[in-house]
């Protein structure tokens, strides 16, 4: 094995803890604590990972040791040539190997892998806010589809004139929130407006919130406490919606951490016409509203701390705007734009999420000298 090579040490390391963790998951005692297995098959994947990539570093690394010696010592100049050609490919490879493990090794925030609660509200410009409100949802909704992920709507107000005043959806499948985080703030919208006769450029705004989804024990809830009603939906959806009493309404007495003062949280679900699934995700989006609430102290210390460009955290910061005149999109805090504004809208929003996670990791590798 190499010597004096300071990201082999750090793996090393992490090599006995990997042996460790993949006992304890097959221990019944872990298993039967849900809360302990879940995040220990979590660790365990996570460093099976970077092992992998430990497994490959070594053979990147000894590749170009044998390289070096036939090209030292071998005479057959058809060996030479395969030996020039391996070095090269190897040294190339190399940084590329090392970048990804020094990544991989930075601690990763434990909620990336969950499922998302997203909220778009309309912002200041009336009904042309709401129409860029149904807009953005569009945009996401076929972004999700590209990721395999699954979208379901929990509730939604129309715009006068189309798109939406607010629509709250949850979005599962795999490392959701990791993914769609960036998307926080407010996106800010230049165009000439539908409802405009006159055809003056308008600038309107929408706020998107995206909230990591609270698992089932990490709020705790007094169901006792909870007041429920039910209501007929109202809409689409034929006769059967407005006969049947499917919509829920929860009220739940909650006592704010952060003032002392006992509030009153009210959530509607119509989502389907199954009153007890409805009810189920109102619980899920209590669970994730207090959830949040309780974790916000937290993740402003941990913004305040790390002063990031990109997951500040202030849900009111202006983070985008897109300009329909000169078809592009600019992501203020990091200055990345691009020209096609439609492929954009229709959902290919990969590389941008991509160039924000390496603003990111950037600054969290300095973060952790690595």
């Amino acid at each position: 094995m190499p010597e004096n090579n300071s990201i082999l040490e750090k793996l090393d390391g992490l090599e006995s803890r990997y042996e460790e963790v993949s006992t304890l998951i097959t221990d019944p005692n872990v298993i039967a604590d849900q809360q302990r297995f879940v995040k220990l098959t979590k660790e365990y994947k996570d460093l099976g990972d970077i092992m992998d990539a430990r497994k490959r570093y070594i053979a990147c690394l000894n590749a170009i040791k044998e390289a070096k010696d036939i090209l030292a010592n071998e005479d057959d100049a058809e060996m030479k040539e395969m030996a020039r050609e391996e070095l090269a490919c190897n040294e190339e490879l190399q940084p590329r190997l090392e970048e990804e493990i020094k990544i991989a090794l930075v601690p990763k925030d434990p909620e990336d892998a969950k499922n998302v609660q997203m909220e778009i509200r309309a912002g200041t410009g009336g009904d042309e806010a709401a129409l860029f409100a149904g807009d953005l949802f569009l945009m996401y909704r076929k972004y999700c589809d590209t990721k395999g992920w699954n979208i379901s709507i929990t509730s939604v107000s129309e715009g006068a004139v189309g798109g939406y005043k607010e629509i709250d959806f949850a979005v599962s499948g795999a490392d959701v929130y990791g993914t769609l985080k960036y998307e926080s703030g407010v996106h800010r919208v230049q165009r000439v407006p539908a409802t405009e006769t006159q055809g003056r450029m308008h600038t309107s705004a929408a706020t998107v919130a995206v909230l990591p989804e609270a698992d089932k024990f990490e709020v705790n809830i007094n169901e006792g406490d909870i007041k429920w009603d039910t209501f007929r939906s109202s809409g689409a959806g034929g006769q059967n919606v407005n006969k049947v009493e499917s919509g829920v309404r929860l009220r739940y007495p909650w006592k704010n951490p952060n003032t002392g003062v006992v509030e009153e949280i009210l959530i509607e679900c119509t989502e389907t016409r199954d009153q007890p699934k409805n009810k189920e995700r109102a619980l899920s989006r209590l669970r994730t509203f207090i959830y949040d609430k309780e974790h916000q102290k937290y993740v402003d210390d941990i913004a305040n701390r790390r002063k990031t460009l990109v997951s500040t955290g202030d849900r009111s910061a202006k983070i985008r705007t897109y300009n329909y005149p000169q078809g592009r999109v600019t992501d203020h805090r990091i200055g990345y734009t691009t020209h096609d504004l439609s492929g954009f809208m229709a959902g290919n929003i990969q590389d941008l999420i991509d160039a924000l996670t390496v603003a990111e990791n950037a600054e969290r590798l300095k973060e952790n000298e690595l």
